[in-house]
């Protein structure tokens, strides 16, 4: 299970680059009305194929390696339903940790943070800095998977 609140940043938080970051090319294989989606993303040299199930703080996720020739194999399968990010990892208080993706091509602009928690207590009890923004937790829109086939909101 993923518990996660996800964020809309009105801007940049104080030293972003400084923090550590990656290039994530992202597509989606399968996509359905209820919220079940496989999608295989490309990390550096890491590769790995992702089945999500449901929609809103607390979704069903498995994840496992891909090899190469099976990312290639598949990357094709994703045309017209990909996102390009960049993702900063960074430290908040209770050794939490904001994945704050700052997207390129038609979504250059937008910067949304997504923190996970250990359980739904932990992410009531959580109150958000002010630079996360706003919270659009459970809202379709910000969904990885709409900005791929959608675009921006």
């Amino acid at each position: 299970m993923e518990i996660e609140r996800k964020f809309v940043l009105a801007a940049a938080p104080p030293r972003l680059e400084a923090h550590e970051h990656a290039r994530i090319e992202q597509g989606y294989v399968a996509l359905d009305g209820n919220g079940t989606e496989v999608r295989v993303r490309r990390r550096g040299h890491e590769r790995v194929m992702t089945i999500k199930s449901g929609s809103g703080l607390v979704r069903t996720e498995e994840e496992w390696p891909l090899e190469a020739e099976r990312f290639d194999a598949l990357w094709p399968l994703t045309d017209g339903r990909r996102v390009v990010k960049t993702r900063y990892l960074v430290p908040l208080d209770d050794g939490l940790t904001a994945e704050v993706d700052v997207y390129e091509g038609a979504l250059d602009g937008l910067m949304t943070a997504e923190v996970e928690f250990g359980s739904e207590a932990g992410s009531n009890a959580f109150a958000p800095p002010d630079w996360l923004g706003r919270e659009v937790t459970g809202d379709a829109r910000y969904a990885n998977r709409t900005l791929a086939v959608s675009g921006p909101p």
